[in-house]
């Protein structure tokens, strides 16, 4: 085996030669050792740099995703006063048709009195004639003046039953008019906020659209968009958690569901289904792993959305991911999920019953069009809900 090790010259320089040979072999590790300092230095402050650009992301995009809530609050807020607005204003406007009816009928009853009014002093003027001409002829028997002088009391008495019911008929007229001028400022206040709400509806609308554009430029990578799905569903997972310890709290105080069980294949559809488009179903793959949990349905802006079955809210509220969304709860550990509502029309702690309207049909958490996304779950674990809706 050959000898790599190296030999030296025995010269009285030899000390100071080995110092320098030392010197050459340990310059090049040093140098190593500061560049590969440098270089991890370099690393760490990249890495440091990303991690710092994250978290702006980061809270940037929790500020865009408040925003949104927020945006998306108002418009559900606008949309329900829009909407209580408009049912005023239906039932003020029917008012003040019927109230514009009955005084064109009084109107027709006065003309109808007045023009017998008129008769009735005719007669009366007439017979007070005939009267004094009986009077003024001496032929005339008593029994012709006695029956003149009845039907001339009968004509008193008839006029002036017809000027009290004129008089009756001018003042319910009166009385309806000031009505009817209630009614109609009244419309115009009902009005004005209409309009008030409609531009407030629009401005939120505006600002969500913005805001919805921000969102999805702060998530167009696929990490991020895959890391919001999955933090979306945590949180999805924590409020049904939440909304379990509710519902067995209501089993305990009594309140008595029977579940989904036989329900099976049986339950209506949440909205109609007429001109609605299923964009995605149950299983489906949403981006990387993740699978959707229940199913998507496009249907037009403000249908209504109906509960499949009675039971409980336990959850009504904006999440993100899945914008303003109910969760009832129907006993035995099933529930029905409804997300992407433009607004809510229950509260938690209500009681609906099957088919009644729950919420309407919106685009709320970000998404591109009005659509209601629905879920089934029984113990927490999401089924299939086609096996669980109508043919």
């Amino acid at each position: 085996m050959r000898d790599f090790r190296l030999t030296l010259p025995k010269t009285r320089h030899a000390s100071t030669l080995c110092a320098g040979v030392l010197l050459c072999l340990l310059l090049p590790l040093s140098l190593i050792a500061t560049a590969s300092d440098a270089e991890l230095n370099g690393v760490k402050q990249e890495i440091n740099r990303q991690q710092s650009i994250v978290v702006k992301q980061k809270k940037q995009l929790n500020k865009l995703q408040n925003s949104l809530k927020t945006h998306e609050v108002a418009i559900s807020s606008s949309a329900q006063k829009i909407r209580s607005a408009q049912q005023a204003l239906n039932s003020v406007e029917a008012l003040i048709k019927r109230l514009n009816q009955q005084q064109n009928n009084l109107k027709q009853q006065q003309v109808g009195q007045t023009e017998t009014l008129k008769a009735l002093l005719r007669e009366s003027y007439l017979i007070s004639r005939n009267k004094q001409l009986s009077n003024l002829l001496s032929g005339e028997d008593a029994n012709t003046l006695d029956r003149l002088s009845i039907y001339a009391q009968a004509i008193s008495l008839s006029r002036a039953d017809a000027i009290d019911q004129l008089e009756q008929t001018a003042l319910q007229l009166k009385e309806k008019e000031q009505q009817l001028n209630q009614e109609q400022s009244q419309h115009s206040k009902l009005l004005a906020q209409y309009k008030q709400q409609k531009a407030k509806l629009q401005e939120a609308q505006t600002k969500r659209k913005h805001t919805v554009s921000s969102i999805k430029k702060n998530i167009s990578s696929d990490n991020s968009y895959l890391n919001e799905l999955h933090q979306n569903e945590k949180r999805l997972t924590t409020e049904i958690t939440k909304a379990e310890a509710r519902a067995k709290a209501i089993a305990k105080a009594g309140a008595r569901m029977d579940g989904l069980g036989r329900q099976k294949g049986k339950l209506p559809w949440p909205i109609s289904l007429t001109g609605a488009k299923t964009l995605h179903n149950f299983g489906t793959a949403q981006t990387g792993q993740l699978t959707w949990k229940g199913i998507v349905v496009a249907s037009s802006y403000g249908n209504p959305v109906k509960a499949v079955y009675s039971g409980k809210v336990v959850f009504a509220d904006w999440l993100r991911g899945y914008g303003l969304m109910m969760l009832i709860d129907h006993g035995k550990g099933d529930m029905t999920l409804y997300g992407y509502n433009q607004t809510l029309m229950k509260k938690v702690g209500d009681t609906v019953q099957k088919g009644e309207t729950i919420a309407l049909v919106g685009n709320s958490g970000g998404q591109d069009v009005a659509s209601l996304y629905f879920e089934v779950r029984r113990n927490s674990k999401a089924k299939n809900p086609r096996n669980w809706l109508r043919k």
